[in-house]
């Protein structure tokens, strides 16, 4: 709230702002009329029914509002609102059937080299790309609802679309079945917090060459895969929960080329992979909870200064492969429900290291296939067997100090 009151300060001094209604039997009976009508800083408010007005384009610096959500039909053909103004609020409208086309990429709103807007409690169906920011800076996008049917990834588009964007607030916001449920690329400076993505084909969330930017207190569930962060910087993951995202190759988090950032306090929860690492440096994770995943976490080649503290492992079906010997990174004060040594000294911490890679999740790296033995007493022994003499799995992988009791995360 105090973000949007901040927009009006954008507002020359002294303007008098006034208010159009649309409606059958107003002034203006239609979108294009009230914006026709309407100068800097006025008001138009959009009153029920359905309105089907092609490509509607906001090019003054106004607040556009619908009162009780009035229909905005763009007929399967037309982007529906393209927003050519800075200082523009789009709040409380009911968008369908935005435009699609494999030439350009469609949007029930866009923004178009534009700063200092407001999308905000609009409910959007059944389009290609839900809102897309072009060069949008300093925005708002939030308490929108987006639900697409996006069938395979070439026709689809995304919940959010950021493209070149900086300081942008994505917030409370509730998207579903579209490719990604939010993406950003080239994304700076931004925050994405206590959004619900779930049920979209490709990430609930999608980072791509974006930095410094926190993602915080969200819900990525049942996507084909939860969130990926690839060749970024600087990046906060905090609070946030990865559930049921499952499949041949689901994981809950991916982490590819990112550098000096920070995941504490999420939960990872029945994925596939918990959190897949690659090329992944200089990464603190603490307070994070891996309950019932395949794989807790997959650590693949130039992975190196990652720090893992005060984290609990319970019950996941492998807490961790690391496929590499070369590496430096550090497991200090964790929880693992598999740990089987003692506390004699009753301080907390087991006496004895905790080696997390098993010679098993060796091999199911090395070869899938061999994870349909897993319960198996052969797979038991040949573990007992690596714990007793350590041949195969990297030495440098142990957690000195384990923690007796799970933290609270």
């Amino acid at each position: 709230m105090i973000l949007r009151v901040l927009f009006l300060l954008i507002l020359p001094l002294g303007l008098v702002a006034k208010t159009i209604d649309v409606c059958p039997t107003c002034a203006a009976t239609t979108i294009r009329q009230g914006i026709a009508l309407a100068k800097t800083g006025d008001e138009v408010l959009v009153h029920p029914g359905t309105y089907r007005e092609g490509n509607i384009i906001i090019d003054k610096s106004i607040i556009l509002k619908g009162i009780d959500g009035p229909t905005v039909d763009g007929e399967d053909q037309y982007e529906i609102f393209t927003i050519k103004a800075s200082g523009v609020t789009v709040e409380g409208f009911h968008l369908v059937n935005a435009g699609k086309s494999t030439l350009k990429d469609m949007a029930a709103i866009r923004v178009d080299h534009q700063r200092h807007f407001s999308i905000c409690e609009n409910k959007v169906e059944n389009a290609q790309f839900g809102i897309y920011l072009a060069y949008g800076f300093d925005g708002i996008v939030e308490n929108n609802e987006l639900k697409s049917n996006a069938r395979d990834e070439v026709s689809s588009g995304n919940g959010v679309h950021c493209w070149y964007a900086k300081r942008i607030f994505i917030a409370h916001n509730t998207i579903r079945q579209h490719r990604d449920g939010i993406y950003l690329e080239f994304t700076d400076d931004s925050h994405i917090v206590d959004n619900r993505s779930e049920g979209n084909l490709r990430y609930g969330l999608h980072f791509m060459f974006s930095n410094r930017d926190v993602y915080a207190y969200n819900t990525f569930i049942d996507n084909g895969a939860g969130v990926a962060v690839m060749f970024s910087k600087k990046i906060d993951m905090l609070y946030n929960r990865f559930e049921h995202n499952w499949g041949r190759s689901s994981y809950g988090l991916l982490l590819k080329e990112i550098y000096d950032a920070r995941l504490e306090h999420n939960q990872f929860l029945s994925n596939t992979i918990g959190i897949l690492m690659e090329g992944a440096t200089r990464i603190d994770y603490r307070h994070n909870r891996f309950k019932r995943n395949g794989w807790a976490v997959q650590m693949t080649g130039g992975c190196i200064d990652n720090h893992f503290e005060a984290n609990a492992f319970q019950s996941n079906a492998l807490d961790m492969v690391v496929n590499s010997n070369v590496n430096n990174n550090t497991f200090n004060g964790n929880y693992w429900s598999e740990y089987t040594g003692y506390d004699l000294d009753r301080d907390g911490y087991g006496d004895v290291p905790h080696r997390p890679v098993k010679l098993f999740s060796y091999i199911t790296s090395q070869t899938p296939e061999t994870i349909v033995l897993l319960r198996s007493f052969f797979v038991d022994l040949l573990n007992f067997s690596e714990k007793v003499s350590p041949a195969l799995t990297p030495a440098n992988v142990a957690d000195e100090r384990p923690l007796m009791q799970m933290p609270e995360i």
